[in-house]
């Protein structure tokens, strides 16, 4: 039996029927671990803007009935066959990218884009065997990036498990699974500041700021944030953020703005808005000869990204990242030892908690623009 009195297999998960409706917590029977996967007990999930992007399902393949959510952090209730780095106890964060450790993306210091579990947002069902573990009444409900942590069990691959220090406080370290490990990673694996520089960062959203966060710990000297919403600007100086730029507030584009304030240019910049100008600016304001731009944001599909020639040689370099440029099962443990040594601060990233009957709400404060992250505790 399980803790809900429902007959083996059984459990409760936030269902998102079809586009832009409210999620429905449905009775879902959830499939034991086939080969290298497991069922993993989810404590804690987070509402990321990917989850409301492909729930609103405007520019992309809608696939419903389905189970979003891929924020979390849980522990090991059972693994299938082959699976011998987790154990049932296990405390893990499922990543929305994995890590094969044979491919050899996997095996390449230099990627984190595992060829076998790179992530694939149209695909619904596990790789083993095509299939969906969850399901009502016998109707398969689909996957969401292989981790569908709106569900109290879900069954994840085992290179998408991050196994963690049990220690470490799930409510919290639980948000290290998306969005603040890109952000993170994006400036201190790739941009790489050097003590005393100048970065700029171009979307003050939860990434953008996780990407200050890299900033601050790497010791720049100036943090520029820029935004068109400048009731974001108060919030980020917690992330040491130094100095703002609206690009509303002037006729030039906002390259040369930031080119006037650092003496030619920014040293490192990170753009985590997925607005195509706003990547030919990250580009265009880092100073020639050392300047590195690095693009976060997932533009448009159709979007074409245009610069000069003349701007490549003059040495600015640009570098596209995916998940921060972290491995996961390899690199995540450190990075939540990280926070555990408290050099990184994750408390305030969060700015909302809601119960999992509640789901809703949480959907609600990001539409608004209201929360950073919003943890939703699935024990009631």
């Amino acid at each position: 039996m399980s803790n809900n009195g429902y007959l083996l297999n059984f459990w409760v998960a936030a269902v998102a029927w079809e586009a832009g409706k409210p999620l429905v917590i449905e009775e879902v029977e959830v499939a034991p671990p086939q080969a290298n996967e497991v069922r993993v007990k989810i404590l804690f999930t987070a509402l990321c803007h990917t989850d409301v992007y492909f729930w609103e399902a405007k520019g992309q393949n809608p696939l419903f009935p389905r189970i979003f959510g891929h924020e979390a952090a849980g522990i090991v209730e059972s693994v299938g066959e082959g699976v011998t780095e987790l154990k049932p106890g296990d405390h893990v964060l499922p990543v929305f990218t994995g890590e094969c450790k044979e491919c050899a993306h996997c095996k390449s210091e230099e990627s984190n884009m595992c060829d076998l579990l790179r992530i694939n947002t149209d695909r619904g069902v596990m790789i083993n065997d095509g299939k969906s573990r969850f399901s009502i009444n016998g109707k398969p409900i689909y996957h969401f990036v292989g981790t569908s942590t709106f569900s109290e069990y879900t069954v994840v691959h085992v290179g998408c498990l991050a196994k963690i220090n049990p220690l470490a406080p799930l409510d919290k370290v639980c948000v290290l699974s998306c969005g603040i490990s890109t952000g993170l990673g994006a400036t201190l694996n790739v941009a790489k500041p050097t003590k005393g520089s100048t970065v700029a960062v171009f979307g003050l959203g939860a990434v953008g700021l996780a990407a200050a966060e890299g900033a601050r710990i790497a010791g720049a000297s100036r943090i520029i944030g820029v935004d068109v919403n400048p009731s974001r600007f108060e919030e980020a100086r917690k992330f040491g953020v130094t100095e703002f730029v609206n690009p509303k507030d002037h006729k030039k584009p906002v390259q040369e703005v930031l080119a006037e304030l650092t003496n030619g240019g920014v040293d490192r910049s990170v753009e985590c808005t997925g607005n195509i100008d706003a990547m030919i600016s990250a580009f265009e304001c880092v100073h020639d000869g050392w300047g590195v731009a690095v693009l976060v944001g997932v533009p448009h599909k159709d979007a074409v990204f245009k610069t000069h020639p003349v701007n490549i040689l003059n040495e600015k370099t640009l570098r596209g990242t995916f998940f921060g440029n972290y491995k996961p099962r390899t690199d995540l443990p450190s990075v939540v030892e990280k926070y555990m040594n408290k050099e990184l601060e994750l408390d305030k990233f969060i700015t909302h908690t809601t119960t999992f009957s509640e789901i809703n709400k949480a959907f609600e404060y990001m539409l608004k623009g209201e929360s950073l992250r919003c943890i939703i505790r699935m024990e009631e």
